[in-house]
């Protein structure tokens, strides 16, 4: 891993690039699947879980005695950690409830908005060699405190139709009210679409593969709402001289470990902690029990020296990351310097893994410099804003040679005679 010191602006640019694969290559696989399975529903479901899952499932559906056994398969202490991480996620998403507006913006003119749950919500959690039950508890347990009366949850099965009881589990804990054991695009498919066994969701959440992640983006051009634009992992780290290069090559770890196509990046205008940080990543990297993966994943990263902190906030949010990790002695000064960014994390004790796990914040962040215009998942990703209005006839009056001068000038005639017809005027009158 090379250290690259105080380039200029100029080469920022490809510095930061992403490691993105060409979306096109795996595009006609996916649109295949998605043609299948709204064509041929539940058929076509089985027949790609038999395919690329190993699993021969004669229902896909996951029965209430399934989950409740799983509860049993789990240990005392990881019930309770799931438990506590659903507490304080919930604590944290009610909190974000800012209530309706309602605004009188003249006399006899109220305007107000309403927020409504969506009806029904898909959500999509990876299994595999991974199984992410985490992010059961960060979309369900908002999904719930935001009012949403149906939540249908899918993961892929293992070879024998099973699902990781950590999953069932905080489904559970979290409210979900149905699960289905279909992954890949093949899922994406029947929560857009539905099949003869799963209803059509309206909008659908979770992380997925490069698969997954380019079913999502076409259904959302069929008319399904997605949470955000997602890909590879990602974090960057601002650090100085008082941070620790055993913290900060942990938290690198910890973010390479999620794929291949994962990116690391360091700030520091500290040279020294550089170098201390790369030599203990590559200790951990060649001890860490998927080696050949992280290894991979560290292909991309970047060590890059800077001349100070206000270079390196720049730099950061030019770089627009996923996790901001600000590992620095005024940490909370430069957070008043942060415009780009999913989530942050301050300080030399506040590691990524709590924000993914445990904080309480929301892990369902944009990526690929995405959170130059996106949030996070939060209380409103489930919900939509409905504006209301209401005039008195006297407040019409005030307001109606406004709203005829600007439809008549836009060529609109029926906008201006709505307004016409109800104070009885005829063209031409005041």
């Amino acid at each position: 891993m090379e250290i690259i010191k105080n380039p200029p602006k100029s080469e920022w640019n490809g510095l930061l690039k992403r490691p993105m694969d060409d979306p096109e290559q795996i595009r006609e696989s996916v649109s295949t699947i998605l043609a299948d399975v709204k064509k041929n529903g539940d058929f076509a479901i089985k027949k790609y879980t038999r395919a690329l899952d190993g699993a021969d499932l004669e229902s896909i559906s996951v029965s209430a005695e399934k989950v409740a056994q799983a509860e049993k398969q789990l240990n005392e202490g990881l019930k309770q950690a799931i438990r506590q991480s659903a507490a304080n996620i919930k604590k944290f998403h009610e909190a974000q409830d800012s209530g309706d507006v309602s605004v009188e913006v003249q006399p006899g003119l109220r305007c107000w908005q309403k927020a409504v749950p969506i009806d029904r919500i898909g959500i999509y959690i990876p299994g595999g060699s991974a199984p992410l039950f985490s992010s059961v508890l960060m979309l369900a347990v908002p999904a719930i405190a935001a009012g949403c009366n149906d939540i249908v949850l899918v993961t892929p099965p293992d070879e024998q139709g099973g699902v990781d009881p950590a999953i069932l589990y905080a489904a559970a804990q979290s409210g979900v009210h149905r699960i289905y054991r279909i992954g890949g695009a093949q899922a994406v498919g029947a929560l857009a679409y539905g099949t003869e066994t799963i209803p059509r969701v309206d909008k659908i959440f979770g992380p997925g593969n490069q698969f997954v992640t380019l079913a999502k983006q076409l259904v959302s051009l069929e008319g399904t709402a997605i949470d955000l634009p997602a890909g590879p992992s990602e974090v960057l780290v601002v650090a100085d001289k008082t941070a620790s290069a055993d913290y900060v090559a942990a938290d690198l770890l910890s973010q390479a470990e999620h794929g291949a196509d994962s990116q690391v990046i360091l700030l520091s205008d500290d040279e020294p902690l550089i170098r201390q940080t790369r030599d203990a990543l590559q200790l951990l990297a060649a001890n860490h029990n998927r080696s050949e993966l992280v290894e991979k994943a560290l292909d991309s990263c970047r060590l890059i020296l800077l001349e100070d902190k206000e270079q390196m906030m720049e730099m950061a949010n030019a770089y627009a990351p996923e996790h901001l990790i600000i590992a620095v002695e005024d940490a909370e000064r430069l957070a008043s310097q942060v415009r780009n960014a999913g989530s942050v994390f301050l300080g030399h004790y506040t590691p990524e893994s709590l924000g993914d796990y445990a904080s309480g914040t929301n892990h369902v962040l944009p990526t690929n410099s995405a959170a130059k215009a996106y949030s996070g998942v939060n209380l409103d990703a489930f919900r939509k804003k409905i504006t209301f209005q209401q005039a008195s006839r006297q407040s019409l009056e005030q307001m109606g040679e406004v709203v005829m001068q600007m439809a008549e000038a836009e060529g609109l005639e029926a906008h201006r005679r709505a307004v016409a017809i109800r104070l009885n005027l005829k063209k031409g009158q005041k």
